[in-house]
């Protein structure tokens, strides 16, 4: 579900889980896209073979991973937005420790809670929220992140 709030609201979300998504299916077709469009074709993503003896399967790419935390909120409906705002931008990373690979065909799902949310210039407010990628059937989750993106109002 997508949270709404007005920028009077803001302490009312600080430390609290903001969405969860639905479980999505990491397939060889997107792994090989991944490694297509960024040069990274390592045999543990791409060569089943090689893989196999290392990871017991290929495995995502980390980076493909994460880049799923910028359209996994919109194309779910999920997160968090400022009411009024014309527009929502990536502003970084403060943090990011990948913990366990992503096996080829993992159903992988993210968990967004938002740790804080400052104006830094008026109608322009900085919010820092901690994405974690669960995977489904695995104790320790793909990565945590801290990721940053600005509201303007």
């Amino acid at each position: 579900m997508l949270h709404i709030i007005k920028p009077t609201e803001i302490d009312s979300v600080i430390g609290q889980e903001v969405g969860v998504s639905d479980w999505i299916t990491i397939d060889q077709d997107r792994i090989n896209k991944f490694a297509e469009a960024t040069l990274d074709d390592q045999f543990i993503h791409t060569d089943p073979e090689k893989a196999t003896p290392v990871f017991g399967s290929t495995i995502a790419h980390g980076f493909l991973s994460l880049s799923l935390v910028a359209g996994i909120p919109f194309s779910q409906n999920i997160g968090l937005v400022l009411e009024g705002t014309k527009m929502a931008l990536n502003y970084g990373l403060d943090k990011v420790r990948f913990l366990s690979p992503v096996p080829v065909n993992s159903e992988v799902k993210i968990r967004m809670k938002c740790i804080e949310i400052n104006e830094k210039n008026p109608g322009q407010f900085l919010a820092k929220t901690e994405v974690t990628m669960e995977i489904k059937g695995v104790d320790k989750p793909a990565f945590v992140a801290e990721t940053l993106s600005m509201y303007v109002l």
